[in-house]
């Protein structure tokens, strides 16, 4: 078995892996294998990067022959000793189950169940209809991000590489073979970047200004809305915007812009107990009974789900979950239902925050 070392110039800046933890418990790992099954199939090559002093560390441990892959397994769980976050792409897939099947073909104990892991596949894969991928295969993301690689093969490429050098070793054989892993490795940490669109829904933001806004719609009608502008602690590689249901967000940087719209009018607030109501046609509301049993008879009628309620007219704006009460609608058959926005939320910072994540949540991913 050869490993391989390097250090690293890294920019930290592109993205904070503080925030995911301490850099010395972080590890990143990408395998090389000659297959899908670990039954059938050879591991030859770990990379992992890691961090000493705050500086990275790049490490590749290369099995000569196929002989030397308990060696090269061994090696990287030493490594993952007293380091407790383990980051890859699809490694959860691929990676993670590969090994835990090659450390069981050797009786040897595994680190994975003590590790947190962070698969940045999983984390971008429900944001690719928004970010406009085809797919979140690697070199797809890296397109997307604008990540030049020196490499030129993919791994299923090289498995017949590394099978020609287990039978002919050579040097250039083995560059080439060290170079498709370093550039997997020093790919994924410019990956990070990508993290920042699932941050959305991770890391927390801030709603740092709100207005009202009246416009007028294409048709001349006199419409509001509610204006949120919102910082994010990570900035976007790549501006984007989404909309939904008449609500628009757009961001650039680290900033994000949130339209959702108002409603001035009356709604209807259904309660749930209706056994206990009635209902009065010409006043057009809902009464308990204890009250209503003193109107006559011939201007009442027991109360339904659909008909007991009361009437409001206020400011109101939608929401798709019960985040806020109480809830109001149009009708008691809508889905869609309101919260009235009263003059102690308006003061209320951190109400905003929690719709706007409602909002943005909303817009990604309904259908």
């Amino acid at each position: 078995m050869k490993t391989y070392r390097d250090n690293l110039t890294l920019d930290l800046n592109i993205y904070p892996l503080d925030q995911i933890s301490e850099l010395k418990n972080i590890l990143f790992v990408d395998i090389e294998t000659t297959g899908f099954s670990a039954k059938t199939a050879s591991l030859y090559e770990i990379g992992c990067i890691y961090f000493e002093e705050g500086e990275g560390r790049l490490i590749q441990f290369f099995a000569q022959k196929p002989e030397e892959e308990a060696k090269v397994l061994e090696a990287f769980f030493d490594l993952c000793q007293n380091r407790s976050v383990l980051i890859h792409y699809n490694g959860n897939t691929f990676d993670i189950p590969f090994m835990k099947a090659k450390a069981a073909q050797y009786n040897m104990e595994h680190p994975f169940d003590s590790m947190e892991g962070i698969d940045i596949y999983k984390r971008i894969s429900p944001y690719k209809k928004l970010l406009g991928l085809e797919n979140c295969k690697l070199k797809t993301v890296e397109k997307f991000l604008g990540i030049q690689r020196e490499d030129l093969y993919d791994g299923g490429q090289l498995i017949e590489v590394y099978k020609n050098y287990c039978e002919e070793p050579t040097k250039e054989t083995e560059e080439l073979l060290i170079l498709h892993n370093k550039d997997d490795m020093k790919g994924m940490l410019k990956l990070l970047p990508i993290l920042s669109y699932s941050d959305i829904f991770m890391q927390p933001f801030r709603v740092v200004k709100v207005q009202a806004n009246h416009y007028a719609d294409e048709n001349g009608n006199g419409r509001d809305e509610v204006l949120m502008k919102i910082r994010f602690t990570v900035p976007f590689p790549k501006s984007f915007a989404m909309n939904k249901a008449d609500c628009y967000f757009s961001a650039e940087g680290s900033e994000g812009f949130l339209k959702v719209p108002l409603y001035h009018e009356e709604m209807k607030y259904f309660y749930a107990n209706y056994k206990d109501y009635y209902y009065l046609p010409l006043e057009d509301v809902a009464l308990h009974k204890s009250v209503a049993t003193f109107v006559d008879k011939e201007h009442r009628t027991q109360a339904k789900a659909a008909t007991c309620y009361t009437r409001k007219e206020s400011l109101y704006l939608p929401q798709w979950d019960i985040l806020f009460t109480p809830i109001f609608k149009r009708n008691y058959e809508d889905s869609l239902c309101f919260f009235e926005l009263t003059e102690d939320m308006k003061r209320q910072p951190e109400i905003f925050r929690q719709y706007a994540l409602h909002l943005l949540d909303m817009m990604a991913h309904s259908s």
